[in-house]
């Protein structure tokens, strides 16, 4: 059995691609052969030791995927040998077979892709809950999304259209934005590739204003952060909901505190991981509800690419290099 192991944190090239021993589950846990995992930022950011949850050396990045199920601990009551599921787990997706606790496997749609299957739990669940839980989002709020164009944007795209918001989506380039266009953003704002100068950013801010039909934002949703975060801040309405999901583009911004109190607006950080841990019944809920969503067309998961596991180097550093729309999903192809 193959796997990614990051065997020290450091540059992404320093990972490698190696043979390890076949797992053996205990009595509460499944083998699964995995067939698909996705790929997501944090991926990048772990693997150099820059993410907020760093894991014992060595491991295995990849934190959703889907597969069959081979072998099945004694104690095992929720699963088969065979079954077609897809799991999240904090860490060890990136390899041809991983060993899962019964109760973070979920059994696929029949109809389902693996690829899909795998590709939008974390995207789409830190997004709804994001949007729902932190945002309270309603269907007459009017949604900014940062970063539209990435694996979370486009997620969040997807969901507050779905759930009957309007959405702004800012992002880099014009491709880009057809893309955010084509998932139902209502308009668009570029930014550019380069960070922004202090004119720049109020530039920024006048054109995110004039594209919004209130006058300011109910929601905005940052995966970003950099310096486009204060400008974006500006742009929000009276008792708007700035919400914090990570930040891509580089530094962690700082915010003059004074803008919450003219807007009478809050800032609400976004931790899915750690929401996961401490409300799983609440996350399983939205798990479901998101399931519910996608076989019903609601939401449409985009797969940009697909990438063999043995090449998940190369994508890693795609992804860190901001080369990626929609989800890149690596693939264990059959011999």
């Amino acid at each position: 059995m193959k796997k990614i192991i990051c065997k020290e944190f450091g540059p992404v090239d320093n990972l490698v691609w190696e043979d390890t021993e076949d797992h053996e589950p205990l009595p509460n846990e499944v083998v699964v052969d995995i067939k698909a995992a996705a790929l997501n930022f944090p991926d990048y950011l772990i693997v150099q030791g820059l993410y907020q949850f760093q894991p014992p050396l060595p491991f295995t990045p990849g934190n959703e995927g889907a597969g069959i199920i081979k072998k099945i601990g004694s104690e095992v009551t929720k699963h088969k040998v065979g079954d077609r599921v897809s799991f999240m787990s904090a860490i060890g997706a990136f390899a041809e077979e991983m060993v899962l606790d019964q109760n973070l496997v979920f059994k696929m749609q029949d109809d389902m892709s693996f690829e899909v299957a795998s590709s939008y739990q974390l995207a789409y669940g830190t997004s709804y809950h994001a949007l729902v839980q932190r945002g309270n989002l309603s269907k007459d709020d009017e949604v900014l999304v940062l970063g539209g164009s990435g694996g979370v944007g486009l997620a969040a795209i997807d969901i507050a259209k779905a759930l009957g918001a309007r959405v702004v989506a800012a992002v880099s380039s014009q491709e880009k934005a057809q893309i955010c266009s084509d998932y139902g953003a209502d308009d668009i704002v570029l930014y550019g590739s380069s960070k922004l100068e202090k004119e720049q950013q109020k530039t920024f801010t006048s054109e995110l204003k004039a594209k919004s039909i209130k006058g300011g934002f109910d929601l905005i949703y940052d995966p970003i952060g950099d310096c486009f975060a204060e400008p974006s801040f500006r742009s929000i309405g009276w008792g708007g909901r700035y919400l914090v999901i990570g930040f891509a583009a580089g530094e962690i911004p700082k915010l003059p505190l004074n803008l919450t109190l003219l807007k009478g607006a809050s800032i609400v950080g976004v931790f899915w991981g750690t929401f996961t841990a401490l409300e799983p019944e609440t996350n399983k809920n939205n798990i479901k509800k998101l399931n519910q969503m996608v076989t019903d067309g609601k939401i449409k998961p985009l797969i940009s690419q697909t990438i063999p596991m043995k090449d998940a180097i190369s994508a890693i550093n795609l992804i860190g290099n901001r080369g990626v729309t929609g989800k890149v999903v690596l693939v264990n192809n059959e011999e």
